[in-house]
């Protein structure tokens, strides 16, 4: 039987491929909203990313700049701006093709593996953990450089369907007990509620207890201290720090009930992944 995760990464390689076809050098080069990459740059940390998991390196690192540039955190990020550089010179047919071949292998060498080195314990961005985990870390993380790329060339799209639920699910998990209790500093007793509409409806319920970290509950209790209600699209895009909430509450796609002074400190301090 084919591992889940393969189809979902084939799934999101297939649209950034059919995505990034035919588009212009302008639209190449265009900037997107995570920070200091062009559209091009998306791209190239991708094939990066999956050449670096099948054990290669790159064939040229970064400059002194683009290693310490503001949007530069840590040493990932370092190794990231050194694969981008080892691509800065390739034209789009040249990259295209280059992502379309690198994906092609690594699907090649995901469906080969058995169950057991689908279970085996290893490295992860988010610590140690089966290597499942990693994968469904790399949908998450090309599904959001799709949709990079998607707003950078005005086609917001590929917000339904097994790709987005899967990534649009790891963020309550993964990041709001953050964001409510330390990042908004909710008191304690507090219950935020998000409200994820779409076609498969998300509701995310944070609770403060009085000592210790935020928690995600497992049910939305009615009577919540506050209430946060917006779109598929905006949810990722304050999640992953490419909108501010001012931006979010501009465009209007965004509600609060309840203790709007609360909900709307979250809302400004939703982003906790890049």
């Amino acid at each position: 039987m084919t591992e889940p995760l393969v189809l979902r990464l084939d799934e999101v390689w297939r649209d950034i491929a059919e995505l990034c076809e035919g588009l212009t050098a302008e639209q190449w080069n265009a900037p997107t909203e995570c920070p200091g990459w062009t559209v091009s740059d998306n791209v190239a940390h991708m094939i990066g990313t999956e050449r670096m998991l099948a054990g290669e390196r790159p064939a040229l690192g970064a400059d002194a700049q683009e290693l310490h540039a503001p949007h530069v955190k840590n040493d990932i990020g370092r190794a990231n701006e050194s694969w981008i550089a080892s691509y800065r010179d390739w034209d789009a047919a040249k990259l295209l093709g280059e992502f379309r071949a690198v994906t092609a292998r690594r699907l090649d060498t995901l469906r080969a593996m058995a169950t057991a080195e689908w279970d085996a314990e290893g490295f992860t961005p988010e610590g140690p953990g089966p290597y499942r985990q990693f994968m469904a870390i790399r949908v998450f993380d090309c599904w959001y450089h799709d949709e990079d790329i998607r707003e950078a060339i005005d086609r917001p799209g590929f917000l339904e369907g097994p790709v987005a639920d899967l990534s649009l699910a790891r963020i309550p998990a993964k990041g709001l007990g953050y964001v409510v209790g330390k990042k908004a500093g909710a008191p304690a007793g507090s219950v935020v509620v998000f409200v994820v509409e779409g076609a498969q409806e998300i509701v995310a319920a944070i609770f403060v207890p009085p000592e210790g970290r935020a928690v995600l509950l497992d049910d939305a209790p009615a009577d919540a201290t506050a209430r946060i209600t917006t779109d598929r699209r905006t949810f990722a895009r304050l999640s992953g720090g490419r909108w501010t909430g001012a931006e979010a509450r501009e465009r209007g796609v965004v509600r609060v009930d309840g203790d709007s002074a609360l909900a709307n400190r979250v809302v400004d301090n939703m982003a906790f992944t890049l």
